[in-house]
């Protein structure tokens, strides 16, 4: 696919993912273990053959490009392959990225410089796995200006999403941003169709509509100003539905608050979870620190409750689980779960120590955090609201490099 080039969107703040945001821009986020969050998209462009890609960055962006260039540098620039990571230059004016449209205008010369048949806009901050060459070979199929990838969802979800009017030939007649009280025409009650935030343009059709956009008044969004705009005009903009080999909807989550993030993790723990990380023919690539092999020990303990116990779980290079017990949960590289302590539907990230005694439920303990013995953390929402942000639904989390006890701790947000 040498005559497409693909942009993804890495700047968001990702506000309802605080406090994991505090210290990074959303697609850095770790996930699954071993991941930051825009693996899975720079994933589907490798599988997929998209080897010349732009990653747009702004907020927060130092630990997304340190982990880009030390696990992602894998393009062959004698051939033309290469992965750009452009931050924010102020290049067409004074301003940042004000939207995801004026992200790309804001870098049209890259789109000139290529000039590809097509271009294709991705986010970088949603789980999935998609072959892009399937909806690029539908969007010449169509002969689209436009195709926009969509995925079926709950109808009261919708509230959620940009969701999309699809006709009988999967064209798209409308558009709408997050509707409180939307009502689908294709006479399926339950389900709706929303936007997953990936776009395919024709190069020509893409360079005009920016153009007309950006000398506009508008929030300069794909979503809510330039498809609007293109149905205004009858452009003719396709809906690419993405469906599994029977016919469904095929998994993908936009992991946009901590309730979502923390389920799309625990959809990881299943005995047959529906979104597979062991697929060998759609490998995640990532970067891997040099760690040593999984520990578990005392299993011969005297005391019954002495034994390194683990079960339906995610365990990551580098972690001992010392005489501890471990449920439903993910450990990423460098845990340490110490004696009598007990950890369930939880994720811990990189460096996380957990002292003897200690007790986690429902929770995300973010980078280098030391549980002291004896904590007690996702068993009283109230209490742990005074030291933790705490979400919608009770997940307690706990901010990277968070001091417990007698040192300071994370206030809520």
């Amino acid at each position: 696919m040498r005559d497409v080039i693909v942009f993804i969107l890495a700047g968001g703040k990702g506000e309802r993912l605080y406090p994991l945001t505090r210290d990074r821009a959303k697609p850095a986020v770790p996930f699954g273990g071993v991941y930051r969050v825009i693996d899975f998209t720079l994933s589907n462009c490798i599988n997929s053959g998209m080897r010349k890609i732009h990653v747009l960055t702004q907020y927060k962006s130092i630990s997304l490009h340190r982990h880009l260039r030390m696990g992602w540098s894998i393009f062959e620039s004698e051939i033309g392959e290469y992965i750009d990571v452009i931050p924010a230059q102020q290049r067409v004016g004074s301003d940042w990225y004000k939207g995801t449209a004026d992200a790309i205008y804001q870098n049209i010369y890259s789109i000139e410089q290529e000039n590809p048949d097509e271009v294709l806009i991705l986010a970088g901050d949603h789980i999935y796995k998609m072959n892009y060459c399937k909806m690029i070979d539908f969007h010449r199929e169509h002969n689209a200006d436009l195709t926009v990838g969509v995925v079926e969802i709950d109808r009261n979800a919708a509230v959620q999403f940009g969701v999309v009017d699809i006709d009988k030939n999967e064209n798209i007649r409308g558009f709408k941003e997050k509707p409180a009280d939307y009502k689908n025409n294709q006479n399926k009650s339950d389900k709706v169709y929303a936007s997953m935030g990936i776009y395919l343009f024709n190069t020509d059709v893409l360079e005009q509509e920016l153009g007309e956009d950006a000398a506009k008044d508008t929030h300069h969004d794909f979503g809510r100003n330039i498809i609007p705009q293109m149905i205004d005009k009858k452009r003719k903009i396709c809906a690419y539905n993405l469906k599994n080999d029977v016919n469904q909807p095929q998994y993908w989550r936009d992991i946009g608050s901590i309730d979502a993030y923390y389920e799309a993790n625990m959809d990881l723990v299943q005995v047959s979870p529906v979104f597979n990380l062991y697929d060998r023919s759609w490998p995640i690539r990532t970067y891997h620190e040099q760690f040593p092999p999984v520990k578990t020990v005392f299993s011969g303990a005297e005391d019954a409750s002495r034994k390194g116990e683990v079960l339906d779980s995610l365990i990551s290079d580098g972690c001992i689980v010392s005489g501890g017990r471990v449920e439903r949960s993910i450990l990423s590289p460098n845990v340490r779960i110490n004696s009598f302590s007990e950890v369930y539907d939880s994720i811990l990230m990189e460096g996380v120590n957990v002292s003897r005694y200690a007790k986690i439920k429902r929770a995300i303990i973010d980078k280098d955090v030391n549980i002291p013995q004896g904590a007690v953390i996702g068993y009283d929402v109230e209490e742990d609201r005074k030291k933790f942000f705490v979400s919608e639904s009770g997940i307690v989390v706990v901010a990277k490099r968070t001091k417990i006890g007698g040192e300071q701790s994370q206030n809520n947000k």
